[in-house]
């Protein structure tokens, strides 16, 4: 407990820049994947083939690779200047989006055909046959799948770390030039990762019962 107390300091910035980065990136992921995955789906050849080409190129890329683009090459690129942390976000948005895409995509798969054929029935074009009528039943589909995408983004922020970004990935760093142990340190850190995980699982649980009863 001594190594917790004596710097909570440390680990208070670490986590609450790991809750910003996770809270941020998770938003914008989940906007930026709906519509991808949209495109995934669309009846248009031009927009299917570009949904498909930025989900298989950025998803097959490590993430460690888009994050030294964005910090090493975004730079050279004479664009506006950009802090560490709004790179970090963009780089978490960018890989996540692809697989709250795909994820999307399958739960879009799972809503039966008559949906979409009665949507159209009625005179609703693509977009808010869409919106209106398939989304909202492939969400409740894919809860379970897309927290498991959030929890993988959650652990993915600790990537940051490496691109001086200070969140919890860098705590046992700085805490080894207080002459902390840093096997104390990781197991601390680990600890509040667990806990975080179970309470992202504890909301997926909550959902699931709740529109299960819906359905």
């Amino acid at each position: 407990m001594d190594t917790l107390l004596n710097n909570l300091d440390i680990f208070t910035t670490g986590f609450k820049n790991t809750a910003i980065l996770f809270v941020v990136s998770a938003v914008f992921a989940l906007i930026l994947g709906t519509i991808v995955g949209g495109m995934r789906v669309s009846p248009v050849p031009v927009m299917r083939a570009m949904g498909t080409v930025y989900v298989n190129i950025v998803r097959n890329t490590p993430l460690t690779l888009i994050f030294f683009f964005f910090v090493f090459g975004y730079p050279k690129l004479g664009l506006a200047e950009l802090s560490y942390p709004v790179l970090a976000i963009i780089a978490l948005t960018l890989y996540t989006a692809t697989y709250v895409a795909e994820t999307l995509r399958a739960g879009i798969n799972t809503v039966p055909l008559g949906q979409a054929e009665a949507a159209r029935a009625i005179g609703l074009p693509f977009m808010q046959s869409l919106s209106l009528v398939i989304l909202p039943q492939a969400f409740r589909a894919v809860m379970p799948p897309m927290i498991s995408v959030f929890i993988a983004l959650l652990k993915n922020t600790t990537v940051a770390a490496g691109f001086s970004v200070a969140e919890a990935g860098a705590i046992r760093a700085n805490l080894s030039e207080r002459g902390e142990p840093a096997i104390v340190v990781l197991l601390w850190v680990a600890f509040v990762f667990v806990v975080l995980v179970a309470l992202l699982s504890a909301i997926q649980h909550h959902f699931e019962k709740k529109w299960q009863v819906t359905r």
